[in-house]
């Protein structure tokens, strides 16, 4: 060893690196210990909270005042409203560094407190209120209590997911394109978003002012209600009616829950309970095509009156009238700071800040005329039963691809209340696979109080019959038709010639019940489903056909125009793509691959 590296311990110096040494692995240990201690206390709460504190409820009036409403009951809110003394993070680090402390308590927040509820908390939200999904790559994304491994739903994830770990009694959260909705369906608990305009958004940061509601979460239907009558001032006195239901069998086509789960229970229930007409099945896209004229407008690809054509542009005029207030409200910001984004919400974000509508004035046009149409279908007695969303809540951290597909599809459901401005509820309704199940009610703008009664009347009901069919199998259909199969086969096809779809669907489902080996009556039949906008009946029948035989052209066709019109286009690709394999020059798959093709890329 040389005489250069020899260490010399009673050079005093040799003391002060030593323990400068001993202190920073001190230090190291701590701040290990300390992170680990936070982790843990993240599992706790599964992540729902970005902050976390207290603010207790106004007091109790002296008797002889009644108790107050919400007395006892804790609530949490998203990082979007403001809280004196802390700031709103907006699901965002770079927007809480650059902002100061709120000078004032939002008024949502201040009627709660006065109604004796005591506040324990911000949550994690997805980043500027952009995401649709829960996941924030900042805060991290709280863990869906019944399903870890898949998303929370968003934005309004960390409000939903105290509710349903149980954190909470109930929370607040914003909606403005499903963010209460489709997190209430991913957790399985109940979601309110009000009327457009009903509920102070004051000390609420906005997105889109057009679309944005404050919304709340709840696991029961009393505290959704007593919740709702502190936030939308309702007379607790109002006159009952007689509930006329509209259920949207076209909007159903969308979800992949078979109907005895969602549509065969709703209707079983309703014929119990006293006060319910018998529900009324509606085509929803045509009638919006119908009563929504400037959708045509909007897009000249409207040409034929299809469930999907329709509500896909309503879903697009969501989109672009809550990027283009967006960019309004926030541009200067996100130019001055250039904030670091998550990688789910920076196409969206930048989309906004980026570029600028065409034709600004006819997205306000659909908007006002969607809230006539509504108001026009539902009255004051109306409910429109709908899916929540089509599909079960995605893993995380999936593909862009499927998360493109998920967006669409759940932003065609969405679409419609805020667009309408119409209040909604989603409802839980059990499972189906391992996930949850939820169908929502919407009622006219102005009915929030009709409808918060009607859920807490019916819910009860509603879970017994969920809780009984998750329990037993779909019963069979019967068929004592003896004529043959094949003299069947033939009247659906005449019928079918003659444009006379449902007859047609009727006999081909009779040659089945006599024959179920022959892959051509499943193809027929899904060719007359697909006439009536069935999408989800064609898929199915097609399905069979080509697991009857795999050589069947037509089938692959039929089931990939299917799997496009439900916007399944990675699926509907293969199908076209299988086709093309078996037909290399068929003319009607090309075009449709390419289609495809340009949609996913």
């Amino acid at each position: 060893m040389s005489s250069s590296s020899k260490l010399n311990v009673s050079n005093p110096k040799v003391w002060i690196l030593i323990g400068v040494g001993v202190a920073g692995i001190i230090v190291l240990a701590e701040t290990r210990r300390r992170r680990l201690k936070s982790r843990n206390a993240i599992k706790e709460d599964f992540g729902s909270f970005v902050e976390r504190f207290e603010l207790s409820p106004f007091p109790q009036p002296p008797p002889p005042a009644a108790r107050l409403p919400l007395s006892g009951l804790t609530f949490a809110i998203k990082d979007i409203i403001d809280v004196k003394g802390f700031v709103t993070g907006f699901g965002s680090v770079d927007w809480k560094k650059t902002h100061e402390v709120a000078a004032k308590t939002a008024v949502v927040v201040t009627a709660l407190l006065k109604s004796g509820a005591t506040c324990v908390g911000k949550t994690i939200m997805d980043e500027f209120g952009f995401g649709i999904t829960g996941e924030n790559s900042h805060y991290g994304t709280p863990t869906n209590p019944n399903l870890p491994s898949h998303i929370p739903g968003g934005s309004s994830s960390g409000s939903a997911v105290a509710v349903a770990a149980k954190l909470v009694d109930f929370a607040i959260g914003t909606d403005t394109i499903g963010c209460i909705r489709i997190p209430a369906s991913c957790c399985g608990i109940l979601g309110f978003r009000p009327s457009h305009g009903i509920v102070s958004l004051v000390g609420v940061l906005p997105n889109s002012q057009s679309l944005d509601t404050v919304g709340w979460f709840a696991r029961d239907p009393s505290t959704l209600r007593h919740v709702g009558h502190v936030l939308l001032q309702l007379n607790p006195l109002e006159t009952r009616k007689t509930r006329r239901l509209l259920i949207a069998d076209d909007l159903f086509q969308l979800s992949k829950v078979p109907k005895w789960k969602t549509i065969d229970v709703f209707k079983r229930v309703t014929g119990k309970l006293s006060g319910y007409q018998t529900a009324n099945h509606i085509k929803f896209g045509q009638y919006i095509s119908s009563n929504v004229p400037s959708l045509k407008g909007f897009d000249e690809e409207l040409k034929n009156e299809t469930l999907i054509s329709n509500v896909k542009a309503l879903a697009s005029v969501m989109s672009i009238l809550q990027r283009y207030e967006f960019r309004t409200n926030h541009e200067e910001w996100f130019v001055s700071v250039k904030p670091r984004l998550g990688p789910r919400v920076s196409d969206g974000v930048l989309a906004a800040i980026n570029t600028t509508p065409e034709n600004i004035k006819i997205l306000y046009k659909i908007r006002s005329e969607m809230r006539t149409a509504l108001q026009a279908l539902l009255k004051d007695d109306g409910i429109l039963v709908i899916p929540t969303v089509a599909d079960p809540p995605l893993k995380l951290n999936i593909k862009k691809g499927a998360f493109s597909e998920f967006l669409d599809r759940t932003f065609a459901l969405s679409s419609i209340a805020s667009m309408s401005g119409c209040c909604q509820v989603s409802v839980p309704f059990g499972e189906h696979d391992d996930y949850p199940v939820s169908v929502s009610f919407i009622a006219s703008h102005g009915a929030d109080k009709f409808l918060l009664d009607t859920i807490v009347d019916m819910y009860s009901s509603l879970q017994d019959e969920v809780s009984t069919v998750s329990n037993s199998p779909p019963l069979p259909d019967i068929n004592g038709n003896m004529e043959t199969s094949e003299l069947l086969k033939e009247k659906g096809n005449a019928a079918y010639k003659g444009k006379q779809w449902n007859k047609a669907v009727s006999y081909y489902t009779e040659a089945i019940g006599l024959n179920d080996k022959i892959a051509t009556y499943y193809c027929n039949r899904a060719a007359a489903f697909l006439e009536l906008g069935c999408f989800q009946q064609a898929e199915e029948d097609c399905t069979s056909a080509i697991s009857l035989d795999k050589k069947n052209v037509k089938a692959y066709l039929r089931r990939g125009t299917a799997r496009e019109s439900l916007l399944c286009y990675k699926e509907a690709l293969l199908d076209f793509k299988h086709a093309l394999v078996l037909e290399p020059q068929n003319k009607a798959a090309n075009p449709a691959e390419k289609r495809l093709r340009k949609l996913i890329s």
